[in-house]
């Protein structure tokens, strides 16, 4: 069963819950790392995040939130969202640009991709660190889960960017071998993927940062394989991309300083979810759901956001959303209250 699910803000109570979860990511997922230490600093950082009056907009907070049963209080996914990086420390990326050079006395021309060094995204928030556990998948929760971020966002521009990036898991082949690493990453740090992977899990990609050359990079001089993976995310991520892209992320040359995965970002006021999302005052819906519309649902402020699945009717040019006792009490709503919703296929 895939109803009577929610997504709500995560607490330091959650921590034996989504530690579970991170044992199941595999290397490279270094935004829910399989340690307990690390998992509760986040925890308590994104509840004093949720737990904090801001006034003068955002400043590097984290919300992290998590999938749950509501009959049953399983949990069964994460999702995170960051509210400015690059403003306490530099924010990394390579940005891909194409050089051409021409040689008159060879009449030839050589066209290769160069990596540069850049921190273009200073101020920007980020989504990431989203998980669902494999026997929830194709349920179309995973599109809740990811969705509701945005829903967070629109119910609380004034804590975000208006700008927002997400980063993929890079390519890697089996048993963890990551193509980008090895062809040139590791050559700086001395260390075996899964090492480094979990250092960067741990304390983020700033030792890459430090230890990389600041030069710009010639793709042409590193393995066909590193030069194919640039880009290219995690067989898992496919699935993830395209959905990204559906929300109207685009890929526009960024990519990881650690595995080369695809880093993709929108405008918050462009993405699909905050386009299409409208707000209605609440009024119970006693009928049978008979020209009832399947919609995803958000209400509440800080640590009293909900997000879930329903279906509902929209009277007065949708200015009132009628939904039935069930869905109304999985939201914790009350008639004459006032949600948020996004009507989906």
């Amino acid at each position: 069963m895939t109803e009577g699910w929610l997504v709500r803000p995560a607490t330091v109570e959650d921590l034996d819950a989504v530690y579970d979860l991170a044992g199941q990511t595999g290397p490279g997922f270094t935004n829910l790392p399989h340690d307990r230490d690390a998992l509760r600093l986040r925890l308590e950082r994104s509840q004093r995040a949720f737990e904090a009056d801001l006034s003068s907009g955002p400043d590097d907070e984290l919300y992290m939130f998590v999938l749950e049963n509501a009959a049953t209080g399983e949990i069964g996914g994460t999702a995170l969202i960051f509210s400015s990086v690059g403003t306490k420390k530099p924010f990394y990326s390579y940005k891909i640009t194409r050089l051409s050079q021409y040689s008159r006395q060879l009449e030839r021309i050589v066209t290769t991709n160069v990596l540069n060094l850049v921190n273009d995204f200073a101020g920007a928030s980020e989504v990431g660190g989203l998980f669902l556990v494999p026997a929830l998948r194709r349920s179309g929760l995973g599109v809740l889960l990811a969705r509701s971020r945005y829903m967070f966002m629109a119910l609380h521009r004034e804590r975000f960017g208006e700008q927002v990036l997400t980063e993929l898991r890079g390519f890697q082949e089996p048993e963890g071998y990551s193509p980008f690493w090895e062809g040139l990453t590791k050559r700086f740090f001395n260390l075996e993927f899964a090492e480094a992977d979990r250092f960067h899990a741990l304390n983020g990609n700033q030792f890459i940062a430090d230890l990389m050359p600041k030069y710009p990079i010639y793709t042409i001089l590193l393995s066909e394989e590193a030069q194919n993976a640039i880009g290219k995310p995690h067989k898992s991520g496919a699935a993830a991309m395209r959905l990204l892209e559906a929300e109207g992320f685009r890929h526009d040359g960024y990519v990881d300083l650690f595995d080369a995965g695809p880093t993709m970002r929108a405008q918050v006021g462009d993405l699909r979810t905050v386009k299409d999302s409208a707000s209605a005052m609440i009024q119970t819906d006693e009928a049978d759901g008979e020209g009832a519309t399947r919609m995803l649902l958000a209400t509440g402020r800080l640590l009293d956001f909900r997000a879930w699945r329903g279906k509902g009717r929209t009277r007065d040019e949708g200015e009132t959303l009628c939904l039935p006792p069930d869905c109304m009490k999985l939201g914790r709503l009350r008639e004459g209250d006032f949600a948020l919703y996004v009507p989906t296929p």
